[in-house]
């Protein structure tokens, strides 16, 4: 299996900033505040943090098969 891509860009859908950040590869991340207008980012219903709800890349561990939500 290759490696899992590390970065991803979040667009904010209220002010459509976007911010290239390193996802953590054996964590997800639930919240993220948009560095443009403040607001707090969280997941969508089903997904499993901000990166696969807003990102271009999924999170590792989905990349990687494993929900990391158990």
């Amino acid at each position: 299996m290759a490696d899992p891509i590390l970065i991803s860009r979040l667009r904010c859908p209220e002010c459509s900033h976007e911010e290239d950040m390193e996802m953590p590869t054996n964590a997800c991340l639930f919240f993220h505040n948009c560095a443009g207008c403040g607001v707090r980012l969280q997941p969508l219903q089903g997904d499993c943090c901000v990166f696969c709800s807003y990102g271009t890349v999924p999170c590792p561990p989905i990349q990687e098969g494993e929900c990391c939500r158990g």
